[in-house]
């Protein structure tokens, strides 16, 4: 039955208890109460959550200067983490913390309007003063406490900013007291925040979170040492221990579980779209109409504005440094396994780092102004070979790949590609010497060969990003020579090119790879050259493929059971690297979450074109595109069939997939020949012209069959004036959309629920965000 909300002995018992942990939380106040009250006495939880939250305020008010008030603040923050999850999965009480209790004034002498505060934002403004509430969540400035205590609302937080870096030059010392009760109130605010989670998705993805909204506006008035707190706190983590190896086995981490928290509440407050909106990229340039002459006020989320505004190289600098030296940590083969600490929160580095390259152009162009940025390609292809066989990693694989094809999208990427790769990662690919455009290469054949069904998806987007990549390469290993080839071998076989209306897209992408490496780095690419002999006949099979119905028929009957139809003849195949193990399946039974449908590669890319003074320019779409499209950027993902039902059959109509999951099509011979005719052959059919005859001559004449010497005539053959004139330079830039915007809220709230077992915060509530599902 009711309780009175004025029954103080009976709702303090819920949190005047000492000696609690968050486990211990979860462990007494079971789901199915939680769940039982909701339904049967809604005015108790209603009272509950209302003390709690009076609580927070009390405590963010009085500064917390005794054990006790601490004490009670961090109780009511483990209840509030425990029942939230069940506010939101229940549509009738998502209103409930954005109402006003009425009847309570605060000490009922205090002017009304501050009662009409909705509990939501009391709750988010108390939880932002108790994290820099001195010696609850930041050291005290003063010496000694005889002195009136530091007061909550006269301190200016920007003076107690966590940790030093970004717009903050003094470290404070380490208090492990400090870290526990700022990850505690973290944990809370994040759950806060989950509101999103018990939301379908929707293709509109601009509902903003209302949790988010408020906490990142300027009714909060920490929102900037807390934004510069969090990301500091992430960025100058260091998990191996200060240098000292197996330091972390003597010691517990304190540091750790707050910079977990820290990097998820960062990634959920820079859950922005950016390409609904008329916010100015960084350059000054606005995505808005061309009627705002003046520079529109910068995103109302403060989170994402500061990130957006961040400049100093000093800054990108340490931002720079902190993520690779964090998504590194699982590569390092130290001498002494075990050394270091091994870090789990790689998802949320790469979500972070995302949001950093879309929000702030010059932190992108920072990162690849130096070789530094292949400290964050090689873990990022280490996780991608390493994830290739597991299917509860493919949202791990996608975001991955879509950081390389945001990358690619500029010149400097593949400039700096052809750095030669010496680290020795151990990873489950052929030895090879070479760059780091040959790593890329050799990575992305072992995801295409041997992942798993479910990356055929991305295809597109890795072929595209070896494209974009392709006219700056200037010397590609004979390894990664023989795997370009090997792709196309694969891929333009007849069955594979009929039986699916996507498929010969993957030729076209390969065929413009070899075009833009002979016509631009033809000095420097004997292997390829010489490979490109040596298979010459898969590109006469390609000029001459049938398009006749009998011929179709027929190419589709030869269908394998298995998508990779071709024995690897390449000898240099069977060494895997030292150390390295091959890429695993998941284990049965392993969690996943499900993930909406990503766009295909033409909504998520625009076409620029590379003039002779290396700058771009945006092509307009062609006139092929259905008129109903709209031409504006923002607006082309929108009429995407990409829904975001995960059962939903539409979204396979696009993707690249068998022929039966794209629906009744069938492959005709005008089909065949609309695309066939367009194939860009001449290029590779000149080059076979002159150079097979003088490659054969050589081999009569002096008896050979060493590749050395046809390498060595090949490396100082020209083709000066026998070539067409060179194709311009087509780069396919990723634009940001609403699509890909829905995609990342999805990934990354799914990470953050499968990462939060202890305790398992979200775990059988009824999320609508996402399916569970066991591998």
């Amino acid at each position: 039955q009711p309780v009175e909300a004025t029954d103080d002995a009976f709702w303090d018992q819920f949190w005047a208890d000492t000696a609690t942990s968050v486990q211990d939380v979860f462990a007494l106040v079971p789901a199915a109460e939680i769940r039982a009250v909701r339904e049967e006495s809604p005015s108790n939880l209603a009272t509950l959550c209302y003390k709690a939250v009076e609580k927070l305020v009390q405590g963010a008010e009085s500064g917390c200067h005794t054990e006790k008030e601490r004490q009670i603040v961090l109780n009511c923050c483990r209840l509030l983490t425990r029942i939230l999850p069940y506010i939101f999965e229940d549509p009738d009480w998502r209103g409930f913390f954005w109402s006003t209790v009425p009847g309570t004034g605060r000490g009922g002498g205090d002017e009304d309007d501050e009662n009409a505060r909705p509990l939501a934002e009391s709750l988010l403004l108390a939880v932002a003063d108790l994290l820099f509430c001195p010696d609850f969540t930041v050291q005290s400035h003063r010496r000694s406490t005889v002195d009136t205590a530091e007061d909550i609302h006269s301190i200016d937080s920007c003076e107690y900013i966590w940790e030093a870096g970004v717009g903050f030059a003094h470290s404070p010392q380490l208090n492990y007291i400090h870290d526990l009760n700022r990850t505690e109130l973290l944990k809370l605010l994040l759950t806060c925040f989950s509101e999103a989670m018990y939301l379908p998705p929707s293709s509109d993805s601009s509902s903003a979170n209302p949790w988010v909204q408020f906490f990142c506006s300027t009714e909060n008035r920490h929102a900037l040492p807390l934004f510069t707190s969090l990301l500091n706190v992430v960025c100058a983590y260091d998990p191996v221990g200060y240098g000292i190896p197996y330091n972390h086995l003597l010691f517990s981490d304190y540091r750790e579980p707050l910079v977990e928290e820290a990097a998820q509440v960062l990634i959920v407050t820079l859950d922005y779209d950016g390409s609904t909106s008329s916010s100015p990229t960084v350059d000054g340039t606005t995505t808005g109409t061309a009627m705002d002459d003046v520079d529109p006020p910068g995103p109302d989320n403060l989170f994402v504005n500061y990130l957006s505004r961040i400049h100093r190289e000093e800054d990108f600098q340490f931002i720079l440094k902190g993520v690779a030296r964090l998504l590194s940590n699982p590569l390092v083969q130290t001498y002494l396994p075990n050394s270091a600490k091994k870090i789990q929160f790689h998802q949320e580095l790469l979500v972070l780092f995302w949001k950093l390259c879309d929000f702030n152009k010059k932190f992108l162009f920072f990162v690849l102004k130096s070789s530094d940025v292949l400290d964050i390609l090689v873990p990022i292809l280490y996780f991608l070979n390493d994830a290739r066989a597991d299917q509860s990693r493919v949202g791990l694989m996608h975001i991955g790949v879509f950081i390389l094809l945001l990358l690619s999208g500029e010149r400097n990427f593949g400039v700096r590609l052809n750095k030669p790769y010496s680290v020795r990662v151990p990873m489950d690919i052929p030895v090879f010497t070479g760059t780091h455009a040959d790593l890329l290469i050799i990575v992305f054949h072992k995801i295409i060969t041997s992942g798993h069904q479910r990356l055929q998806p991305l295809f597109d987007c890795l072929l595209t990003i070896v494209v974009n990549v392709s006219p700056y390469l200037k010397s590609l290993s004979m390894v990664a020579a023989n795997k370009l080839l090997h792709l196309l071998e694969a891929f333009s076989t007849s069955w594979f090119l009929f039986s699916a209306v996507q498929n010969h897209h993957l030729v076209f992408f390969l065929l413009e790879v070899f075009n833009n490496i002979i016509q631009y780095q033809f000095d420097g690419n004997s292997n390829l050259v010489y490979a490109v002999i040596r298979k010459r006949n898969v590109f006469h099979q390609l000029a001459n493929l049938p398009t006749d119905s009998q011929s179709i028929q027929k190419g589709l009957q030869r269908k394998k059971k298995t998508p990779e139809p071709i024995s690897r003849t390449n000898s240099q195949d069977g060494v895997s690297m030292e150390g390295s193990r091959p890429a695993a399946p998941a284990e049965p039974g392993t969690l996943k979450t499900s993930l909406v449908a990503t766009p295909g590669i033409d909504k998520l890319t625009e076409k620029s074109q590379v003039s002779e003074d290396g700058t771009m320019r945006s092509l307009e779409p062609e006139s092929s595109q259905p008129p109903s499209e709209g031409n504006s950027p923002s607006t082309v993902s929108d009429g995407e069939p990409w829904s975001g039902e995960a059962s939903h059959p539409r979204r396979d109509r696009r993707r690249l997939s068998s022929a039966s999951s794209s629906g009744q099509w069938t492959p005709t011979p005008d089909w065949v020949m609309s695309w066939k005719s367009k194939l860009p052959l001449q290029t590779i059919m000149r080059l076979l012209q002159v150079l097979v005859p003088q490659v054969e001559k050589i081999c009569i004449d002096k008896g050979l069959t060493d590749e050395s010497e046809i390498l060595k005539f090949l490396q100082h053959g020209t083709l000066v004036g026998l070539l067409p004139v060179p194709h311009p330079i087509l780069i396919r830039k990723y634009q940001a959309n609403s699509g890909t915007a829905m995609w990342f809220r999805t990934y990354m709230w799914g990470v953050i629920y499968l990462r939060n077992v202890d305790p398992p915060i979200w775990y059988d509530t009824d999320v609508k965000l996402f399916e569970i599902q066991r591998v």
